[in-house]
């Protein structure tokens, strides 16, 4: 398997996102005369990212209607987690099922000791055991390179810019207040940043998303010892998927970015906007992987 350097990219990216927010509030200012509601924003962003990082199990378990159950209930997803997590010396977390046909699994929770790992009734009656190993050593992953953490500031601060840019867009169009018109910047160019920078925060943060999988396929498969198990679960998901996909209301698509496949259709989301990487590319990696050896 070849290295990809996703750590230093995710930090990059995440730099490129603060950096965003950053030059939106100096433009903001400018245009103002008065830079001290950028601290407002900033706080703000700092409460939406500890709102989400402290209860983003609970948020996504909500969005996906999901259930708690016991090793009696679903004795495979129970044996499986259980057998993962201690070997890789975690505790073991609480497991969900959403009662939804649409294929999908995911994990959450701000460390291992508060984790929750979540599978549809659509991908329990999908896959076989093997397959599912696969699935739930990708998930488990997630939780243990603390990736709740990294999409929890990118999606928190991806919110303040939009936020940031709209008051730039309402305060160009109705005069601002900062100065004369000599001083003041050009309006033109605020209402393009105000448009654009959104889109380039939702960029940013859909490149971190795609980053984490890629690490979390790889890293599963190390732990689960059979990277062609979860290659084979993600061929079966994306014809899943598009039988039954679910729709992009806004709780699923805050939600979206934790699961394992892209749970809507590929006419709903443009594939520059997708949280997720191809999947033909991630099995492609997989299968590199296997042939190579874990």
């Amino acid at each position: 398997m070849h290295q990809h350097y996703n750590g230093l990219k995710t930090t990059l990216l995440l730099g490129g996102i603060f950096g965003l927010l950053l030059a939106i509030g100096g433009a903001i200012g400018a245009a103002t005369g008065n830079m001290a509601f950028i601290w407002v924003f900033a706080l703000f962003g700092v409460g939406m990212t500890a709102y989400g990082y402290w209860n983003s199990d609970k948020i996504a378990i909500k969005a996906m209607k999901a259930y708690p159950v016991t090793a009696e209930q679903q004795p495979a997803m129970y044996r499986i987690v259980q057998e993962l997590s201690a070997k890789a010396g975690q505790p073991m977390p609480t497991l969900f099922v959403s009662p939804t046909q649409a294929p999908n699994a995911f994990a959450t929770g701000r460390n291992p000791q508060h984790a929750a790992v979540c599978c549809t009734e659509g991908i329990l009656t999908l896959i076989d055991e093997r397959e599912l190993r696969g699935v739930l050593g990708h998930e488990l992953m997630h939780v243990y390179n603390r990736d709740i953490l990294t999409s929890s500031v990118a999606a928190a601060v991806a919110g303040v810019i939009t936020s940031v840019a709209q008051m730039m867009l309402f305060a160009s169009m109705f005069g601002g207040g900062g100065g004369s018109d000599d001083d003041r910047p050009n309006p033109f160019a605020e209402i393009a940043i105000a448009l654009l920078a959104p889109i380039a925060a939702s960029l940013i943060q859909m490149a971190i998303s795609r980053t984490r999988e890629y690490d979390a396929d790889e890293d599963g498969s190390r732990l689960t010892g059979d990277p062609l198990a979860l290659a084979s679960a993600l061929n079966k998901l994306e014809n899943g998927v598009s039988a039954y996909p679910l729709q992009p209301t806004p709780q699923l698509q805050n939600a979206s970015h934790l699961m394992i496949a892209n749970p809507f259709r590929s006419q709903d989301v443009s594939r520059l906007f997708s949280t997720h990487p191809p999947t033909a590319d991630r099995i492609a990696r997989l299968n590199e992987m296997a042939r190579g050896g874990v």
